[in-house]
């Protein structure tokens, strides 16, 4: 059982949101102010689980959370999507044109970015944590500065939500996976959902063969990332998730794979969040 969980960021961000949506039972939140110290805290059996965002439906792939995941081999054990409101939220009884800065995660900035060309006064700042900026503004009771985060932050650090869903897309979206040292313990009649990382040769339709096999043990390919190898210059890893029916189907594709891929290596398996 899962009794604490790691998460980048402090309560009220979207870490914590989906903390509390993912798992019925309450867990303990252990905050970590980057995604490294997310995943020591789980390689330090500081937590038992860890969350990590891995793509929006805007800014895309989180691609360092990737290398994380793979580097250090943990697992995917579940995931979730939540839907990301940003909201603009200061000290009470300030306006829009009170404010002179805002602080916000740079992927936070950058999904709201069409909203402040309005604003040419104000002047945009990355930092480290949505969340973390709502609580430094009530810890310091900093006048003239705003921050991009949830209502559970606004809520818990008691701040006036100046204008809500800033974000320039209203329907958007964030993929977090659940990460744990060891493989899931579901049942495979409950498995549904893959993730997969293998290499290729660089041959001419390597990687359409990799694909055709996918097709023919009835798999479908839901997101395909490529990484490149650090110490090979030129030469790519591809990162998979892969919904199936049966697990049946799954294990006849990963059988296969693992013949004509390289490195290949199952990164998750789990139920698929969408169904």
């Amino acid at each position: 059982m899962i009794k604490s969980v790691a998460i980048q960021g402090v309560k009220g961000s979207f870490h914590h949101i989906v903390s509390q949506q993912f798992f019925e039972d309450t867990v303990d939140v252990n905050e970590c102010l980057t995604f490294d110290g997310v995943v020591d805290s789980i390689l330090n059996a500081q937590s038992d689980a860890a969350i990590m965002a891995i793509e929006n439906s805007i800014a895309g792939s989180i691609i360092p959370n990737y290398a994380l995941i793979d580097t250090h081999n943990l697992h995917i054990v579940g995931e979730h999507y939540l839907d990301i409101q940003h909201h603009l939220m200061a000290l009470p009884n300030q306006s829009i044109s009170d404010i002179k800065e805002v602080y916000s995660h740079p992927m936070a900035l950058l999904q709201c970015k069409a909203f402040f060309k309005q604003y040419p006064h104000i002047k945009l700042i990355e930092d480290k944590d949505t969340a973390e900026v709502a609580q430094r503004i009530q810890k310091h009771q900093l006048k003239h500065v705003a921050a991009i985060a949830s209502r559970l932050a606004a809520d818990l650090f008691e701040l006036h939500i100046i204008s809500e869903s800033i974000q320039t897309i209203k329907h958007n979206e964030t993929r977090f996976v659940i990460v744990k040292t060891k493989n899931s313990e579901i049942s495979e009649a409950q498995i549904n959902k893959a993730s997969v990382k293998f290499e290729l040769d660089h041959k001419r339709g390597s990687l359409a063969t990799i694909l055709n096999v996918l097709s023919d043990c009835k798999l479908n390919l839901t997101k395909i990332q490529s990484l490149p190898k650090i110490e090979t210059p030129w030469k790519y890893a591809f990162f998979v998730d892969l919904t199936f029916e049966t697990y049946k189907d799954f294990e006849k594709a990963k059988s296969i794979m693992a013949i004509m891929a390289q490195d290949f290596k199952i990164l998750g398996e789990y139920k698929n969040a969408r169904l």
